[in-house]
């Protein structure tokens, strides 16, 4: 297992994993709303994003990408084939963000996709606000998570 940054060869094979992640998990959305961010996750997210790939004897199985203002991370996209879920490679994934980003780490959630909320909380993020409307104006309530590294007492 490695965790190698995006390269440009590797967009057609993580917009499929996004979009077939989706579709296993994001029940709340119909194929035309899976439509309209499909081309916003090829054509804007991957390009501008700091994307990160989990890759497995050649085979990508996941990926992570952030946004960054100032000092603060943004986990933008996390997903996982889903041929591969349930092998812990999101929790690899986050293990790998802690260890890489200094600060604290945002990431926003679907509110309809509790298995991904509760994702979050388990590995150490807190709640700390919700939104009706997602980041593209659509009505689908975000749930805002942060994560903070806790200082050891010496």
């Amino acid at each position: 297992m490695a965790v190698r940054p995006f390269r440009s060869d590797d967009a057609s094979t993580l917009v499929n994993i996004w979009y077939e992640a989706v579709k296993a998990t994001h029940f709340f959305l119909t194929q035309q709303d899976i439509d309209f961010y499909y081309d916003q996750v090829r054509d804007i997210y991957l390009p501008q994003l700091d994307v990160w790939v989990y890759e497995d004897n050649g085979i990508i199985k996941g990926f992570i990408g952030f946004s960054q203002e100032d000092s603060n991370h943004k986990i933008e996209m996390l997903f996982v084939d889903p041929n591969f879920h349930g092998q812990r490679i999101g929790s690899s994934l986050i293990t790998w963000a802690k260890r890489r980003i200094k600060g604290s780490i945002l990431v926003d959630v679907n509110e309809e996709n509790p298995a991904a909320h509760f994702f979050y909380l388990k590995k150490g993020f807190e709640f700390i606000g919700r939104s009706e409307l997602d980041s593209s104006g659509q009505p689908f309530p975000i749930i805002h998570l942060l994560y903070q590294k806790k200082i050891k007492a010496k």
